[in-house]
């Protein structure tokens, strides 16, 4: 049996280095950022596409204002999912699209206020402070984009810099509003009875959170058992 020594084996040095290598750039990063720009902006698009063809059902208001929701809630969960994918496949540069991702979840859900304030109570403002104050899921949905509203305006370097760590802080508020928005598609759904899908986003949302504890978990273990 051989001794063992502080060197780490070829093999795994060799790993290690190949996995270093293959890491992608930030500029390879931001070379894919405008077919990523595209590909979120698919489903505004297809929106223009349904209505010019009457696609857009019997009734287009509802349907727009499900659409946009549906497209909040799932670039939130992608803007969630950057972290633990960039961790997993070890490619840091992957951050970049991260901020993107948050701006389409606030340009959905702009869309979402808005065909809901124009469309749905055509600009009525006693039926809409009526609607908040009534409907839970409304105004669980309101609270959400009330959340985001500082995020998407302190998304830039700039803000970054100027309040600096108070960023972080601010900023782990996506956290609970991921929370808000599963609970209102859930309160939206509970008139149907229909729990599939808010139990599926629920799950992928949980699944994101419990990855971030575990990760800080162990980081907050390491330096005990060292």
């Amino acid at each position: 049996m051989s001794e063992s020594t502080g060197a780490a084996p070829p093999a795994a040095s060799a790993r290690a280095a190949s996995m270093t290598r293959r890491r992608w750039t930030a500029s390879q990063v931001a070379r894919f950022k405008p077919v990523l720009f595209l590909l979120c902006l698919i489903p505004f698009l297809r929106w223009f596409y349904l209505g010019y063809n009457d696609g857009l059902t019997a009734n287009p208001v509802e349907f727009i204002t499900r659409s946009s929701g549906f497209w909040t809630l799932a670039m939130l969960l992608l803007t969630l999912a950057v972290t633990p994918v960039r961790q997993i496949l070890d490619q840091p540069a992957l951050v970049r699209v991260r901020r993107m991702l948050g701006l389409f979840a606030f340009f959905y859900v702009v869309l979402h206020l808005l065909t809901w304030i124009v469309l749905d109570r055509n600009m009525d403002l006693s039926s809409m402070i009526k609607d908040v104050l009534d409907r839970t899921f409304i105004f669980v949905g309101m609270a959400a984009f009330l959340l985001m509203l500082p995020l998407a305006l302190t998304s830039t370097q700039g803000w970054m810099r100027r309040l600096g760590m108070n960023w972080t802080r601010l900023h782990r508020s996506i956290y609970a509003i991921g929370v808000l928005g599963i609970v209102h598609f859930w309160l939206m759904r509970a008139g149907k009875n229909d729990f599939a899908e808010p139990i599926l986003y629920g799950t992928l949302l949980a699944l994101l959170l419990l990855w971030r504890i575990l990760r800080a978990w162990r980081h907050r273990r390491r330096p005990a058992a060292t």
